[in-house]
């Protein structure tokens, strides 16, 4: 059609965008109205106002990163509108279970609420950050906030269920681990850039490894003894592996050296042994990992409680591969547990594993679009910090789902995007506005790269010259 222009970069993308979105909405819809259907016989009441506010939160989001990251990448957006739909679709399943059953609250209204706060959080930012390296001049502060967030609920947190990972602030509670994953990225970002160069020296060899010098061996032991003190004082395991992990990975891409990998699972390992073999709630949950069925046909181990890693064993196995369908299974037998990391087991049962399996492929496509970035990013920050964040959703993705499927012990962690729980709703989308806002600069970069080339001949202009020299 000769009147339409071709479309830019920025207007492919955003195209794109907006198609999945719509696809996204679809799904999130489909969804809610199949577990009505199937729970009650009928659509639920609350269909067109949950379809209304899937299509008002995507527009919004979506207009938001056409007018303040136009060059973003298409998938970021989707994918993470795609789980908190999936997650709103679960919460509001899950309530009417929980109603009947135990009498409780609905929390599909307050997730919805969160939902409309982290969005409406990561357009502020995308609006008030137009450039990702402003965050490297504040890495200090952002650290410094860091700590004090972290060490915050050791002495006024909430002990609930056993780990102190809660602030209760005006009748609120706060995770403030989900918002620290985030500060230590930025600062190890802005760090490891100004000292990657001494970090990557090499020492002597051990069993066939070369160790890094102990000058520089102090930042892991420092960070190391950090996640100790936060998994012994606080007892949060998943907060701790998430720390340090993230450190360690980062530690590796700035100086491409093994031996940080080997100190840090030497490490990690030494601690989570001295830490689980003393620290009374930690022990205990690596008792129920070891024995999850012993709440059920013995005496439980000291210190356990709760029968939650069998009832998750029980329903990975109802839901076999296919799952019991969606609203047909009984998630609710997992307990308060069923909404935040459990919610993956209710996933498992009435999804089976094609649906578990579905769910952690948007998890490894949304990390693989984070590295992604960072391979383009121009500037050693933003890379660095691409790294980070990927790294830090994979590692509570993998902590989460390990725990909850026996291969780790549990953490107590929420699973981004799909569980109940403000705080990490809304750290979530913020690390959603920072991967957008660098993928935005690093492509708006190389548009501007080929445009200093300069414009290539054509083939028209080229033959003329070629004859004109013969």
């Amino acid at each position: 059609m000769r009147g339409l222009k071709p479309l830019t970069t920025a207007g492919v993308r955003r195209r794109t965008e907006g198609l999945l979105l719509a696809f996204v909405v679809g799904i999130a819809v489909f969804g809610h109205a199949a577990a009505g259907l199937a729970m009650n016989g009928a659509l639920p009441p609350d269909l067109a106002g949950f379809a209304i506010s899937m299509t008002l939160l995507s527009l919004v989001a979506h207009l938001g990163v056409r007018r303040f990251a136009a060059y973003a990448d298409p998938l970021i957006l989707p994918l993470a509108m795609l789980l908190t739909g999936l997650g709103l679709v679960l919460i509001h399943r899950l309530d009417q279970g929980y109603i009947e059953r135990w009498n409780s609250d609905a929390n599909a209204p307050g997730q919805l609420l969160w939902t409309v706060v982290g969005v409406a959080a990561c357009i502020a930012v995308l609006g008030l950050l137009r450039d990702h390296r402003l965050l490297q001049r504040f890495i200090y502060i952002t650290m410094a906030v860091a700590l004090v967030l972290l060490i915050a609920p050791a002495f006024f947190g909430a002990d609930t269920y056993g780990a102190k990972r809660w602030i209760i602030l005006f009748g609120f509670s706060v995770q403030p681990g989900e918002f620290v994953k985030i500060m230590i990225a930025i600062f190890f970002a802005g760090y490891l850039v100004v000292h990657r160069d001494s970090l990557a020296l090499t020492g002597r060899k051990f069993l066939g490894v070369r160790l890094p010098p102990m000058r520089q061996l102090g930042p892991i032991v420092t960070v190391w003894i950090l996640s100790m003190l936060v998994l012994v004082f606080e007892r949060d395991l998943g907060t701790s592996l998430i720390f340090f992990g993230v450190f360690v990975v980062m530690l590796y891409v700035a100086t491409e050296r093994t031996s940080w990998i080997v100190c840090g699972v030497l490490m990690a390992a030494a601690g989570a042994f001295v830490v689980g073999s003393t620290e009374p709630h930690v022990k205990a949950r690596v008792a129920a990992w070891l024995n999850p069925l012993s709440v059920y046909w013995d005496t439980p181990p000291p210190g356990v409680t709760s029968d939650q890693s069998a009832q998750a064993l029980f329903s990975f196995g109802t839901g076999g591969i296919s799952g019991t369908g969606l609203g047909q299974g009984h998630p609710e037998l997992i307990k308060f547990a069923g909404r935040s990391d459990f919610i993956l087991t209710t996933v498992g049962e009435e999804l089976g594993l094609a649906g578990v399996m579905a769910v952690l492929l948007l998890y490894a496509l949304l990390v693989q679009r984070g590295l992604r970035m960072a391979l383009g990013a121009r500037d050693p920050f933003g890379k660095l910090l691409a790294v980070g964040l990927a790294s830090a959703l994979a590692l509570q993705v993998f902590v989460v789902a390990g725990g909850v499927t026996g291969l780790i012990p549990l953490t107590g962690k929420a699973l981004p995007f799909l569980a109940k729980g403000g705080s990490s709703l809304l750290a979530n989308w913020l690390m959603i506005a920072l991967l957008l806002r660098i993928s935005d600069n690093a492509e708006r970069q190389r548009e501007a790269d080929i445009a200093d080339s300069g414009p290539h001949p054509s083939p028209v202009q080229s033959k003329p010259l070629m004859m004109h020299s013969t």
